[in-house]
């Protein structure tokens, strides 16, 4: 009698022939991942540079372990806008972050501006 593995099977990803849509899909995809990976890697290092590692609105530091908490928050709403001198740009740790984009949301709901 033969035993049986209990191993996990890999599962193998569906190939995707080129030229198929899926393909044409799935390099559109990575290029974007891509290109906004490198414009979000240029511009927090210049900020961390330029402004410290500190949160802008609630005065934690962050060491290099926790760095990753720490992110950039560009002050006019546009991720293209990166000038040089820093200065659409602040450091806000992730709490304060998602705190500054619930408060505008919640703001133009209560106005009415989103409609």
């Amino acid at each position: 009698m033969a035993t049986r593995s209990f191993r996990p099977r890999r599962r193998r990803r569906p190939e995707t022939a080129p030229g198929t849509a899926a393909a044409q899909l799935e390099a559109l995809v990575a290029e974007a991942q891509a290109a906004r990976a490198a414009r979000a890697h240029g511009y927090r290092e210049r900020s961390l540079a330029l402004h410290g590692w500190i949160c802008a609105r609630c005065a934690r530091e962050f060491e290099a372990d926790n760095l990753h908490l720490l992110t950039v928050h560009h002050r006019d709403g546009n991720h293209e806008h990166n000038p040089p001198d820093g200065s659409n740009w602040e450091n806000l740790c992730v709490y304060c972050h998602e705190a500054e984009h619930t408060m505008r949301t919640l703001g133009d709901y209560l106005t009415g501006r989103d409609r």
